[in-house]
C-alpha cells in the first residue's frame, strides 16, 4: 500500500515534469501491448529517458539500470519502489537476465537501453546482444522506442517519445551473431523513428 502511493506521487512529480518543465510528446503509443510480456528498447540519451519513457505508459515499467545507482541512499529506494533491475556494466551480468527473463514470465513490461550507457554526443552508439539475447529466451515482443531532446538538456527543452511497430527474435536457434544481427535491426528500427519524428 505505502509503495503504491510513493510510486503514485512519483509519477505526479514526473507528470509535473514532462507537462511544464521539459514538454513532452509520445507517438504511436499503440504500438505497445496493453498485456503481455513486452520490452521497451531504447536509445539512452541522459538520466531523464527512463522516467520519460515510462511516464506515458499506464503500466508499470520494470527498468535494467546501472548498479551504481543502487549506491545512492535515495536513489536505491527509489529504484526499488520502481522494481528496477541492477546491471553490472562491462559484465556478463547473468543475474541481471534472470531477473529481467523472470519479469517478462511475469507478463510484465521491461525497458532495456541496449547502448549500455548513455550517448556522449547524442547519437546512437553500438549495442551489445543482451537484447537479443532475452528477446530470445523470452519470445516478448519487442518495442523499438526513439527519443529525442534529452541530449544537453535545458529549461524548457522539448522532448518526444516515439514507439515503433513490433518486432520479435524469429531465429529458430540463437547464436551470438543472430542474436547481435536483432539487436542491430531494433537499433536501426530506432534510427529511422528519431529521424521521421
Amino acid at each position: 500500500m505505502v509503495l503504491n502511493i510513493v510510486y503514485f506521487i512519483i509519477r505526479l512529480i514526473f507528470s509535473f515534469i514532462f507537462t511544464f518543465i521539459f514538454p513532452a510528446k509520445e507517438y504511436n503509443k499503440e504500438n505497445v501491448p496493453k498485456e503481455g510480456a513486452v520490452i521497451l528498447a531504447c536509445n539512452h540519451l541522459s538520466n531523464i529517458d527512463p522516467p520519460l519513457v515510462g511516464y506515458f505508459m499506464s503500466r508499470k515499467v520494470v527498468f535494467m539500470a546501472k548498479e551504481q545507482l543502487w549506491h545512492v541512499p535515495i536513489l536505491r529506494h527509489v529504484m526499488n519502489i520502481v522494481k528496477s533491475i541492477p546491471v553490472k556494466r562491462g559484465e556478463n551480468d547473468r543475474a541481471s537476465i534472470r531477473a529481467a527473463l523472470t519479469a517478462l514470465k511475469e507478463d510484465q513490461l521491461l525497458c532495456i537501453f541496449p547502448e549500455g550507457s548513455r550517448s556522449k554526443d547524442g547519437n546512437l552508439q553500438p549495442a551489445s546482444p543482451g537484447l537479443g539475447l532475452i528477446a530470445a529466451k523470452s519470445k516478448a515482443t519487442v518495442i523499438p522506442v526513439g527519443i529525442k531532446g534529452a541530449h544537453n538538456l535545458s529549461l524548457f527543452k522539448k522532448l518526444t517519445v516515439i514507439y515503433g511497430e513490433p518486432m520479435h527474435f524469429e531465429a529458430e536457434k540463437a547464436t551470438k551473431d543472430n542474436l547481435q544481427e536483432f539487436t542491430d535491426d531494433v537499433m536501426k528500427e530506432i534510427a529511422i523513428l528519431i529521424e521521421k519524428y
